[in-house]
């Protein structure tokens, strides 16, 4: 008997020693993976499966990552080895990855690393500074954190991977880059001209400037771009261009804007007098990007030094003005008349004059997946080369000829993407600065009544809110925070996430919003769907005629009554009716001023009514549509929203990522717009009442501790109990 309950014993274990290892076996050998986050931040998203399923060449990822680097370092190279992992599941046969092992020697490292930190330093992927702690002590450490991808002869970088957060979006809209970019390379009908203007008179002085390879200088760009032909398909054709030996050299100056050089006589190094000028500029068909290759720096003590651009950074400054020139992004419009914010870089304001109003920071973050162009409804109809047109708070009036080319934009399926303001900004002069107080005009450009057709209405007040950003004060001021009223908070609460594109977005801050009214009985007259995006709190107000948002004069009504919740954006998608329909076609002739009235200068002159006219002689138009395709408006009563005291240059804000997200749904990218929400790292608790609050307090600090006494009373109990039982049983 004894011997039978001990081989079953041992067969027992035998039995589970065999499913655990066959457990093991199934779990290295069948791919599964769950992904438990909310928005699955682990998981690729349907976009990035889509993009390298459908590879039609070969794509190598080669990522160049120093080993046992401390925390976070070490946990953004584990995300990044699942998350190329996860690429590699959802791929076809052309996708690939590897590790390179760049630490060094001295670290630890197998021997032939060096070759690989001579074959990431080869891609451009140079090590970065970063900072641990051992025994104690703090140190710095260089690392390689880095990835390059190969695409046919197509090269792409990421040279610095220091968070996994956009980590998914930076990669798979390098793939989709890649992709355009070879599409457009074949396409070209002529070769990209990069040409270099470097007078020979600057060969004289180039020693006295500390440039000694300034002779060197040509030979080496046109290495650069004989390694970039090898890339590009032989699509680039380098000149050499001497404005001293052609004697056009203030010609090319004026053309360029190249910054020149003069310098005077140097007898003892038998130099003469002379000028010069070096500068690239790159060319195809009627576009052209000029770039600088000398800077002039002024040192304190040291004095005046000069910098030549390195023909390593100058292969990166080409690539990327060539993806500029052939347009491997797709197409958007920025109306750039009518008294809009301006988008390019321009000259500082003179002395005393109102600063200007920059959008440098969304230009830069849509210019990466977009081609942005400048339209001018002055110079004629609207183009069909891209799908979307932002206006971006026009202050000047629109002829109806003008307000006619944004109409039949819209019929024809294009989308519009309207930052309106409800009031003109104005600073008087004053001859004391602190009595100056702006003065808030309503602006009447005619835009208003194209979208009160469409059927949203901008209010002419600004939307005050209890909840709304709060301002530190000085020490001196008496410390403590100042609320900011006209700055509402959008809480989680008040922001629609049915959208995909905003399932994420989880809190935004705005600041000189104006509340928007839908037409019900229009909207559905047409047929539209009206999307409301965001909304004021519950707490919030209007503030109308008389504005003044000194934050001292703001103070909440007296009573509740007036409060509520005010809409703040709307997007409207469907087929729209045609503000014109039934009218007379306009002519672009405008309408004089009338005797007696003195126009605006630079505004654009209400015309005289038009009889209908042949639209199709107008070069560039289609026939008159007065029922459009389906199409979208977006619409928010702040131009705030992209200046760039409101965005961030990584875009990874809230503020930013709602921005660019509209724009992808726009563009019909709603897919890419998820993805890039979907590591939102702003995750603001929920807002409770007073009462809620009152009672979790209370039971966390009475009810649980009472819980704990009552459960350790009945296991006393019970234990009593039992004991009573053991003693009944033995004294029978």
């Amino acid at each position: 008997m004894g011997i039978y309950k001990t081989s079953g014993k041992y067969i027992k274990f035998f039995i589970y020693f065999v499913v655990i290892v066959l457990i093991n076996v199934a779990g290295v050998t069948l791919f599964f993976r769950a992904d438990l986050t909310r928005n699955n931040i682990y998981s690729i998203s349907d976009v990035s499966r889509e993009v390298v399923s459908t590879l039609s060449e070969p794509l190598t990822i080669k990522v160049f990552f120093t080993k046992n680097l401390p925390a976070p370092h070490n946990g953004t190279e584990r995300y990044l080895r699942d998350l190329l992992e996860e690429y590699a599941v959802n791929a076809n046969r052309y996708f690939n990855y590897s590790f390179y092992d760049v630490t060094p020697e001295e670290d630890g490292a197998l021997k032939g690393t060096e070759e690989n930190r001579e074959q990431a330093e080869g891609y451009g992927i140079y090590p970065v500074q970063i900072q641990l702690v051992e025994k104690d002590e703090i140190k710095f450490k260089k690392a390689f954190m880095g990835l390059v991808l190969i695409h046919g002869d197509i090269i792409e970088r990421i040279p610095t991977i220091t968070t996994t957060e956009g980590l998914e979006y930076e990669i798979t809209t390098a793939i989709q880059k890649m992709n355009n970019k070879i599409s457009a390379l074949l396409n070209l009908t002529e070769k990209v001209k990069v040409d270099l203007y470097l007078s020979s008179s600057l060969q004289a002085v180039a020693p006295l400037m500390g440039l000694k390879e300034m002779p060197q200088f040509p030979g080496k760009i046109e290495e650069v771009v004989e390694k970039l032909n090898k890339k590009n398909y032989d699509k680039l054709q380098f000149r050499y261009i001497d404005p001293t030996k052609e004697n056009n050299l203030e010609e090319v100056s004026e053309k360029f804007n190249f910054s020149g050089l003069k310098w005077p006589a140097v007898p003892e190094k038998k130099i003469e007098a002379g000028e010069g000028i070096i500068g690239l500029v790159m060319e195809y068909g009627d576009k052209k990007v000029e770039t600088q290759l000398l800077n002039v720096l002024q040192i304190p003590i040291i004095g005046t030094q000069y910098d030549l651009v390195k023909p390593s950074r100058l292969e990166n400054i080409i690539e990327a003005n060539l993806e500029s020139l052939i347009d491997i992004n797709e197409n958007m419009g920025y109306l750039a008349d009518h008294g809009t914010l301006k988008r390019s870089p321009y000259p500082q304001p003179a002395p005393g004059a109102p600063p200007q109003d920059e959008i440098k920071i969304f230009n830069t973050l849509v210019g990466q997946n977009y081609s942005m162009r400048d339209v001018n409804l002055k110079d004629g109809p609207l183009a069909d080369g891209f799908n979307t047109l932002v206006i971006a708070s026009p202050k000047k009036k629109f002829t109806d000829y003008e307000l006619y080319q944004i109409d039949q934009f819209l019929m024809r399926g294009k989308n519009l993407a309207i930052f309106a303001d409800a009031f003109n900004e104005i600073m008087p002069s004053a001859q004391n600065p602190y009595q100056r107080q702006p003065i808030y005009v309503p602006l009447d450009t005619g835009l208003e009544k194209l979208l009160a057709h469409y059927g949203v209405t901008i209010g002419k007040s600004y939307v005050l809110d209890k909840r709304c950003y709060k301002q530190r004060l000085p020490k001196e001021y008496g410390g403590g925070e100042k609320e900011i009223y006209y700055a509402p908070i959008i809480r989680q609460d008040f922001i629609n996430n049915d959208l995909d594109f905003m399932k994420d977005i989880k809190g935004l801050i705005t600041i000189k919003i104006s509340p928007l009214k839908l037409d019900e009985d229009r909207i559905k007259d047409m047929g539209i769907t009206a999307h409301r995006l965001i909304s004021s709190s519950d707490e919030s107000w209007e503030m109308k005629d008389n504005i003044n948002l000194n934050p001292m004069m703001l103070k909440p009504p007296a009573g509740d009554e007036t409060m509520e919740s005010k809409p703040l954006a709307y997007i409207l998608e469907g087929a729209f009716t045609s503000y014109f329909k039934g009218k007379p076609m306009p002519s672009m002739k405008q309408e004089e001023a009338k005797p007696g009235e003195k126009a605006d200068e630079g505004d654009a002159k209400e015309e005289k009514p038009a009889p209908a006219i042949d639209a199709t002689k107008i070069t560039g138009e289609s026939a008159f549509l007065e029922q459009g395709k389906p199409a979208k408006i977006f619409i928010v009563a702040s131009s705030e929203l992209l200046k760039d005291s409101m965005l961030d240059e990584e875009g990874r804000s809230p503020n930013a990522m709602f921005v660019l997200n509209v724009i992808d749904y726009l563009n019909d990218r709603g897919s890419i717009a998820a993805m890039r929400s979907k590591e939102q790292g702003f995750n603001p608790l929920y807002e409770t009442d007073s009462a809620v609050k009152t009672f979790v307090k209370t039971f966390n600090i009475a009810v649980l501790p009472l819980f704990v006494v009552l459960f350790g009373v009945i296991v006393l109990v019970r234990r009593i109990s039992k004991k009573k039982r053991i003693q009944a049983m033995f004294q029978k």
